[in-house]
């Protein structure tokens, strides 16, 4: 069993700052890339940044200078620091790893439950 808990969504006014952090749990051998997706409204499920093992990091168009993905290889988490935040980052934020479990031999997708973050004033 694998399990990714997200923590940290909120309601923040247009400009402020929230940190949403995903730790991963369970039956996991290694965890390549982590990201972080998020879903608006009536709208796709979109990356905003992701993260490789080496530390490479990816962010949508929208959201660079603004976010900032880590991670911590130690203890399987990863984090979002985002700033300056507009209402337009309103969406339900979903953390993602691919991983191998222990005694698998494939990768696979896992994801968070999600976690709202709404940026109005």
């Amino acid at each position: 069993q694998v399990q990714l808990v997200e923590s940290g969504g909120g309601l923040v006014q247009p400009g402020g700052s929230l940190r949403l952090s995903c730790a991963a749990s369970g039956s996991i051998f290694s965890i390549n890339a982590m990201g972080w997706y998020r879903q608006a409204p009536g709208k796709q499920r979109e990356l905003v940044a992701s993260i490789t093992r080496d530390i490479i990091t990816m962010y949508a168009d929208s959201v660079k200078g603004r976010f900032t993905i880590s991670r911590d290889n130690a203890k399987n988490t990863v984090s979002l620091q985002m700033n300056s935040l507009e209402p337009e980052d309103t969406a339900v934020y979903y953390c993602n790893a691919r991983l191998l479990r222990t005694g698998s031999i494939r990768w696979a997708d896992y994801w968070g439950q999600g976690t709202q973050v709404t940026v109005s004033s």
